[in-house]
């Protein structure tokens, strides 16, 4: 009912239509723990446009090796999900865009399908299919005020799979080159992360979960310094994974952003700019702007900082997508 449905059945119908299972069958599959020959695929519609090149572009800049690859115009990566009895189940996800019928198609191998409705809701926050494109572009259409094509109509918000990994990769992305980035967490992964035999090139462990990280302990600068990481975001790292794990710091679309953040800038070596680009990836948070960004002072040159934060006030709640679209330019 609070989908939107007015029975039971037309819902039963409807999943029917798009899963080839019901609610029930999903559920005895997901619950008998046993594997299922070959992969699954899973269609996840949006409301169009959907610009995936450019959403595809931003997530292959910033790929984990190891962890995550874009290739051919498709998103793949490793997957590591506990179930309801706590039970991690490893895998692996592909995602291609099929825009004849404005969906995704997700592939899914089959140890996941205990953990698939985890699955499914990460991927549509990864790829923002929550999304409704003409609100947000009726409000930044007057980006093209300022130069012709700024505004793209169908520009989506990249979210995250993993909300820690995602908040490693921010902090460990502060100050330095986005592919030195990669490169340090690569690191990160071969190091601390999980082995998983996935079958697919280049997919080979699991990001490093929180409790991995703190299960280091104090000797997190040494571990993390031996694979080029310095002291200063090897504790910002481990203080992170602490926080998150005694519930201090929430960081789902479920939190209010704004809280959040200010919790986020407590930890030393998190300032304005990481919070709110933790916040708008992991949260989904749709009105960060990063006036300090140096892809976005580069697409508003004539403009200062203070100039760009009282022009963005027109965007709101939407200057999330006003950065993408800035960026992209």
């Amino acid at each position: 009912m609070a989908a939107g449905f007015g029975s039971l059945r037309r819902m039963n119908a409807l999943f029917q239509t798009e899963y080839h299972l019901s609610p029930t069958d999903l559920r005895k599959k997901a619950a008998d723990g046993r594997n299922y020959a070959g992969q699954i695929t899973v269609g996840l519609g949006y409301r169009p446009p959907y610009r995936w090149t450019e959403i595809l572009r931003f997530l292959a800049a910033r790929a984990i090796p190891g962890v995550e690859r874009v290739e051919k115009d498709e998103y793949f990566r490793t997957v590591r999900l506990l179930d309801k009895g706590g039970t991690p189940h490893f895998g692996w996800i592909q995602a291609a865009h099929r825009p004849e019928k404005s969906r995704l198609d997700v592939t899914i191998s089959d140890t996941l399908v205990p953990v698939l409705s985890q699955v499914l809701a990460r991927v549509r926050n990864l790829f923002d299919l929550y999304c409704d494109p003409e609100v947000i572009d009726e409000t930044l259409q007057s980006m093209n005020d300022l130069r012709p094509g700024l505004c793209v109509p169908g520009m989506r918000l990249p979210g995250c799979f993993d909300p820690f990994e995602m908040a490693v990769r921010a902090i460990l992305g502060q100050q330095i080159a986005v592919k030195a980035a990669g490169t340090l967490a690569g690191r990160m992964v071969e190091s601390l992360g999980q082995p998983v035999n996935t079958g697919v090139e280049g997919l080979t462990h699991t990001f490093p979960t929180m409790e991995d990280i703190a299960g280091v302990g104090d000797a997190i600068q040494e571990r993390l310094g031996m694979l080029g990481v310095i002291a200063a975001r090897s504790s910002c790292i481990s203080a992170l994974a602490k926080a998150l794990m005694q519930g201090e710091i929430i960081l789902d679309q479920s939190a209010d952003p704004e809280r959040e953040m200010m919790k986020l800038r407590t930890l030393k070596g998190i300032g304005s700019w990481t919070a709110q680009y933790i916040a708008m990836r992991t949260m989904g948070w749709p009105d960060a702007f990063l006036e300090t960004d140096i892809g976005v002072r580069r697409a508003l040159p004539e403009y200062s900082q203070k100039e760009m934060l009282e022009l963005s006030e027109q965007w709101r709640p939407w200057r999330s997508y006003a950065v993408m679209n800035l960026w992209n330019a």
